[in-house]
């Protein structure tokens, strides 16, 4: 209980201190800092074509994997589904191009499109600067949510992309 004090403090000093270093002398055992981007990228769920969701209830929010967007290049425009389009799983939704090449999007899950990244669409290169934050491409109310276990996660798609099958 002692040691989980000590890192709360240690944290707290470390994120109330803008542009301050994480190194924090300290009698207690070494302090880790942990990124919350580790935590969210561990809830993410891939498919082979290179597309994940991530799922707040019933909601699951859609885009393409970092490796898919260096891939692709600066992509130059996206084609996003339509608020309120029914989807089935593995559906073509959409397509980006970029500069040397042009890509569809297939849905990772069914359901219904709730919301569409206006942003992206007007400004794509965001899912080359932001591919798992601001470059997003649209979210849907899952029909199936089961079909989110079927999908891989963080290591698997690791694993995925250090074989041929990609």
């Amino acid at each position: 209980m002692v040691l989980c004090q000590s890192m709360v403090r240690i944290c707290r000093m470390a994120i109330n201190t803008p542009g301050r270093a994480f190194l924090t002398k300290t009698t207690s055992p070494t302090a880790r800092c942990f990124s919350l981007q580790s935590i969210c990228h561990a809830e993410r769920r891939y498919t082979d074509k290179h597309e994940w969701v991530s799922v707040e209830g019933s909601v699951g929010t859609v885009g393409i994997s970092h490796y898919a967007q260096e891939a692709l290049g600066d992509v130059v425009y996206a084609q996003l589904p339509d608020v309120g389009t029914n989807l089935s799983q593995k559906d073509e939704c959409g397509a980006l191009e970029s500069v040397k090449a042009a890509s569809e999007l297939y849905s990772p899950v069914s359901g219904k499109v709730t919301e569409k990244n206006t942003a992206v669409e007007e400004t794509p290169g965001l899912i080359n600067t932001s591919c798992y934050d601001k470059g997003w491409l649209f979210r849907v109310e899952l029909s199936k949510p089961e079909e989110v276990d079927a999908l891989m996660g963080e290591s698997q798609y690791q694993e995925f992309l250090k074989s041929d099958d990609h």
